[in-house]
């Protein structure tokens, strides 16, 4: 048995007075013999937050969360529902409210529980444990510190600690049983600056797959740097130039601007519906040459890696785009299954009151052969873009509106001034075609991203190299 379902089976079956048995009569009153697939989702989740405002800890909250949510599917067509009551009653009556919903045959398979493979991306560890309460605060008030003694306008620090610890177990009709017992820190820091009546922000922090010690000392200084680095630059900022230029991407988090604009488009659901701006284009040329984007659950310890998804399946690490060429999409298994495909381990869900949706783990673009000194050199006027904030896509049209929370103009081949209240105006089919050099500077993010898609936010990682973009519209405040 694997540890992770050393740690599961007990917690979610045993500790509840379930066995075996009742997966099989669950399945049984599923009467999953017309459906194509089925599944109970067990979940236990303890969660914190710490938060930090004017040098006081003011909030902190601590939550528990466990039930069932329970699945069959037909064709396209999905019935739900769960409870959260991890007790035989109630996930038999909630098996029959599958089935009703169904219709599901009357005929039931014998259910026959084989162990499921997955991987070992992150150790089995409870997070919320690995700090007393005292420490946790202290850690905040050392990061406020670290951060006020860089500069004397700063007005503002809010800090917050967030951690969780989440196990789940997945029994499917095909008689898979797998678990995944998943650690989750972040750490994040707001700093607002002030000089002469204007004031400024910056952001910065990181988290991932592992228990709080990852927040040494060394990390807290790093953070509280960028930080300010980053607030101090925008109250040094003039308005930003608006028309269609050159820009360069900075390596990192500037990936989140591959996840929106490219990635979403590049998930099963929309594809097999025929709404992405990807759709029929496997085979294609759909990037400039030497662009190849992955989609990799598999790196260790990462806040966007999972041993395997919600839907039993190990993730792993699915080249969408080589060399320009569109290879394929992001399954979960009801994709997978009608469009005549396999599973790429991306079927995931907020929590077991969700149903599971193709969605992105790590996403990211390969590095290039050029160097990022020689890629600014390379243009004469144009704009540099090191962070992001919000943006918006269109799905269907591949439309984006992004707006970069730190940016510098180029002039002459350097970073002259910085500039604010630029937004980067594109499509995300064409924008690939774009991409003129790619630095050999492949930087995943800290550790901080979140993804949403109807109405389900999930954690995910995204990343790139240094990028130089020809003849996209900037949108600007002069």
């Amino acid at each position: 048995m694997s540890g992770a379902l050393e740690i599961a089976q007990p917690l979610l079956l045993a500790d509840n007075g379930l066995d075996a048995t009742l997966l099989e009569q669950a399945f049984a009153t599923l009467g999953t013999h017309s459906a194509e697939d089925a599944d109970l989702y067990f979940q236990h989740t303890r969660s914190e937050s710490w938060s930090l405002e004017e040098s006081q800890v003011k909030s902190g909250s601590f939550n528990i969360d466990q039930g069932v949510g329970i699945r069959a599917v037909s064709g396209e067509k999905t019935a739900f529902a769960y409870s959260d009551d991890i007790t035989a009653p109630a996930i038999l009556e909630a098996a029959r409210s599958v089935r009703t919903i169904a219709a599901a045959g009357q005929n039931a398979r014998l259910y026959q529980p084989t162990e499921g493979q997955s991987h070992q991306l992150y150790a089995p560890l409870d997070p919320i444990g690995s700090l007393a309460e005292a420490d946790k605060i202290a850690l905040l008030h050392r990061l406020e510190a670290h951060t006020r003694a860089l500069d004397p306008r700063i007005t503002q620090v809010m800090a917050s600690l967030a951690g969780e610890y989440d196990v789940v177990l997945v029994a499917r009709q095909d008689g898979l049983l797998a678990a995944d017992v998943r650690p989750l820190v972040r750490l994040s820091l707001q700093v607002i600056v002030e000089q002469n009546g204007r004031r400024e922000q910056g952001s910065a922090g990181g988290g991932g797959r592992f228990d709080y010690a990852w927040f040494n000392e060394a990390r807290l200084a790093d953070y509280a740097q960028k930080a300010v680095a980053q607030a101090l630059t925008n109250l040094a900022a003039d308005p930003a130039p608006a028309g269609t230029m050159t820009v360069v991407l900075g390596p990192g988090w500037p990936g989140i601007l591959l996840h929106e604009a490219i990635g979403h488009g590049l998930e099963g659901d929309f594809n097999r519906k025929g709404s992405s701006a990807f759709s029929g284009r496997i085979g294609q040329r759909v990037a400039a040459p030497g662009v190849t984007v992955l989609d990799d659950g598999n790196i260790a310890d990462r806040r966007g890696s999972l041993n395997i998804d919600d839907e039993g399946t190990p993730t792993q690490s699915t080249v969408l785009i080589e060399d320009g060429i569109l290879k394929g999409y992001l399954q979960d298994r009801l994709n997978a299954r009608l469009m005549g495909v396999a599973s790429t381990g991306n079927g995931r869900r907020e929590t077991l009151a969700h149903l599971p949706l193709t969605r992105m783990t790590n996403t990211y673009m390969r590095a290039g052969s050029h160097d990022p000194a020689e890629i600014l050199a390379s243009v004469k006027k144009g704009l540099y873009a090191s962070n992001f904030g919000g943006g918006q896509v269109d799905i269907t049209s591949g439309k984006f509106v992004f707006a970069a929370s730190e940016a510098w103009l180029i002039e002459n081949g350097k970073l002259t001034r910085p500039v604010k209240g630029a937004t980067l105006i594109g499509n995300g089919p064409d924008v690939l075609t774009r991409v003129a050099l790619i630095g050999n500077d492949l930087a995943l993010d800290p550790g901080v991203g979140t993804c949403g898609k109807d109405g389900q936010s999930v954690p995910v990682g995204v990343g790139q190299p240094t990028l130089r973009i020809d003849g996209l519209t900037v949108g600007g405040t002069q």
